[in-house]
């Protein structure tokens, strides 16, 4: 079986066919234009691409999408993740938190299913840590430079490329995992 991972990010294909693979599934990496719908919920934009992009492409799908989680902000960026990376960028999320003493966030993963003409299926994981409270390191991007996972005191922008993706939860492929091999 193959699925098409709608991604460019070579390390989240990794784990996906690292998890998958002992299934006799190839993952297989595509970028393709998505249209990405605005919405409050992070799991209504992911299933709306990983829709689209199955009845495009004619094959089954993985498309994730993600959000920081800042729990002093309420949640905010959230969905809105991208829209807040392209406008006040980590200084502004550093000057919101500039007097918050709670610095406890999380990066939700919202990887969907979705095979073509049906309606997706949902797997979510968290990746806890904090805001640091200023920007630190090179590698990465954007709220690489201000999160730093639980367990460490670096930032995930201070960890090459090749170690920070052992960072990220990925209870979400495993619980992808298990649903695939229900089907």
């Amino acid at each position: 079986m193959e699925i098409v991972y709608v991604t460019s990010n070579k390390f989240k294909v990794e784990v996906a066919q690292k998890i998958l693979g002992p299934l006799g599934i190839n993952v297989i990496p595509k970028k393709i234009y998505c249209p990405e719908i605005q919405d409050d919920l992070i799991e209504n934009v992911s299933k709306f691409s990983a829709k689209y992009a199955a009845n495009e492409l004619k094959c089954p799908v993985i498309k994730n999408d993600s959000g920081l989680i800042i729990e002093a902000l309420k949640g905010f960026p959230g969905p809105y993740t991208t829209y807040i990376e392209d406008t006040i960028e980590e200084n502004g999320i550093l000057k919101l938190m500039e007097k918050e003493e709670n610095r406890k966030a999380y990066f939700m993963e919202v990887i969907s299913y979705c095979e073509p003409g049906k309606e997706p299926i949902s797997f979510t994981s968290k990746t806890n840590g904090t805001i640091s409270k200023e920007k630190r390191g090179e590698f990465g991007w954007s709220f690489d430079r201000i999160f730093i996972p639980d367990g460490e005191t670096r930032t995930l922008a201070e960890i090459p490329d090749d170690d920070r993706w052992k960072f990220w939860s990925d209870e979400a492929y495993l619980k992808l995992k298990n649903y695939i091999k229900k089907l």
